[in-house]
């Protein structure tokens, strides 16, 4: 009975951080689809208006969606201009709190930040969405 309990221990220690690392891959892909499905907007708005001020206000091509699960999405007014905008999502939450990705008018994809304990891509030579911890993207 101590040899089984202690087998069921060592694979639990081995299987349970696997599967939260699994579950916040899984959360990730919430920000980045969101911020891929905001540039698609964001270009449609540009070409009804040719210039990205006044995108992101409900009403427009380019609304913001209502609520994410894991993630809060903006895009700062300062960021919009005739021709630049930045996207951004903000981690919420437990294991995500405090990370922050972004994307522009070049489809330039950046980690701005990220949770203790994780590492951050090595800038410029990474211009990425991180998907692991690890920093790999």
């Amino acid at each position: 009975l101590m040899v089984t309990i202690a087998i069921v221990a060592i694979l639990a220690s081995v299987a349970l951080p696997s599967y939260t690392q699994y579950v916040v891959r899984g959360k990730l892909l919430e920000g980045k689809s969101s911020l891929l499905a905001m540039r698609t907007k964001m270009e449609l708005y540009f070409q009804d208006n040719r210039s990205y001020v006044g995108a992101c206000v409900a009403g427009t091509t380019a609304a913001l969606p209502a609520a994410l699960k894991h993630f809060s999405i903006e895009c700062p007014a300062a960021d919009l201009t005739a021709t630049t905008y930045v996207v951004k999502v903000d981690g919420v939450g437990g294991d995500l709190t405090g990370l922050t990705m972004t994307i522009d008018q070049a489809n330039v994809r950046r980690t701005v930040s990220v949770p203790a304990g994780w590492t951050l891509p090595v800038a410029p030579a990474a211009p990425c969405w991180i998907a692991k911890k690890s920093g790999e993207c």
